[in-house]
């Protein structure tokens, strides 16, 4: 079925004018960006000039930071030589290349539409494109996956000298094939050794872990998800996309912070007699310590006082019992900032249970 770029690409700025004309309408003063990641579905789909059409409006309407870091997801399926070339020519500078597993029975239980040796031609292919800086997306604890198919995955990535590496456990998610038909999982010990040994295969490679799931090269933090776990500001664009945008006022107590969804489905998306806007919600002020704790305690260097201060709106004393509290059980590290413990990072959930 051809896809109909040049609508979308209409749409998505379309999009993007409503969100700046309410921004400018609340008396916002436009901001730099940057960084801009383009993913959810399969962005590589897009043709360069459908890109060159989408980054000519971006550029008309946005002031881009000299650094900015425009990340593409793409999927290794998906690639093309000259397509690909033609992306890094138009800036799009770093991507996230979702491999998951080398190994073509792990990726037919999971339905990707790529191969090992496919994986492997597309890091290739976007090396030759001209891209330095990218990500390799794995996962782990796989359906009857040993140590040792764990550990050769993550070398057979670490081999082809990525600068960001996502590696995650598997889950099982409700509504998904899995979960009708749930598969045979490695036991526990499996899963905490392939843990360690691959925390300490990543160090060896000069990987620092700085989330959850995260590992980066020095200096290749990936800069749109900091920001996201640092809960910073984003205009979410497109079909099923989604955001948060704070409107700060005098006093720091009256500012207010709305998270956006927009219509999931494309052909919605497209269908002029239809918004694009489905969802525009405060986040009331005793919600957002929460809100900004579950994403900020993913970070192994937590957030500061002073970070949560301006990104929440509440003053640090409003969480500061919870934090001392925390601080005591070995959960949280002691000091000013909000930085969990290797003890808390282990318990994530029931600590962030200490904030409700």
């Amino acid at each position: 079925m051809e896809l109909p770029e040049r609508d979308y690409v209409t749409a998505l700025l379309d999009d993007l004018d409503q969100e700046l004309l309410w921004l400018n309408d609340k008396g916002i003063a436009q901001r730099p960006i940057h960084s801009i990641f383009f993913g959810g579905g399969t962005p590589s789909l897009l043709s360069v000039e459908a890109y060159e059409q989408l980054f000519a409006g971006l550029r008309q309407r946005l002031m881009f930071e000299p650094d900015i870091e425009i990340t593409l997801e793409a999927n290794p399926g998906t690639f093309e030589a000259e397509k690909f070339k033609g992306y890094f020519e138009l800036g799009i500078n770093r991507l996230s290349i979702g491999i998951q597993s080398f190994q073509n029975k792990q990726l037919q239980h999971l339905g990707r539409i790529h191969s090992g040796e496919e994986a492997v031609a597309a890091v290739q292919l976007a090396k030759q494109a001209g891209f330095t800086n990218f990500n390799l997306d794995f996962m782990h604890g796989l359906p009857e996956q040993s140590l040792d198919d764990a550990m050769a995955d993550l070398q057979q990535g670490l081999d082809l000298d990525p600068t960001h590496i996502s590696w995650y456990q598997l889950t099982i998610e409700p509504n998904t094939e899995f979960y009708k038909f749930p598969p045979v999982l490695p036991k526990d010990e499996t899963l905490w050794d392939i843990q360690e040994q691959g925390q300490a295969l990543l160090a060896k490679h000069g990987f620092k872990q700085y989330e959850v799931s995260a590992y980066a090269q020095p200096n290749k933090q990936a800069k749109h998800n900091l920001n996201y776990w640092q809960f910073g500001d984003y205009i979410g664009i497109g079909a099923g996309a989604h955001g948060k945008l704070t409107l700060p006022h005098d006093d720091i107590n009256e500012s207010r912070i709305y998270r956006t969804a927009k219509t999931r489905l494309p052909k919605d998306y497209l269908n002029l007699a239809k918004p694009f806007l489905v969802k525009r919600d405060n986040i009331a002020a005793e919600d957002r310590d929460l809100e900004c704790l579950m994403n900020g305690l993913r970070l192994f260097d937590g957030i500061s006082a002073e970070l949560f201060e301006a990104r929440t709106g509440l003053s640090f004393a409003h969480i500061e019992g919870k934090v001392q509290q925390a601080q005591q059980q070995g959960l949280l590290e002691p000091g000013r900032g909000i930085q969990a413990t290797a003890q808390g990072q282990l318990f994530l959930n029931e600590l962030l249970e200490r904030f409700l």
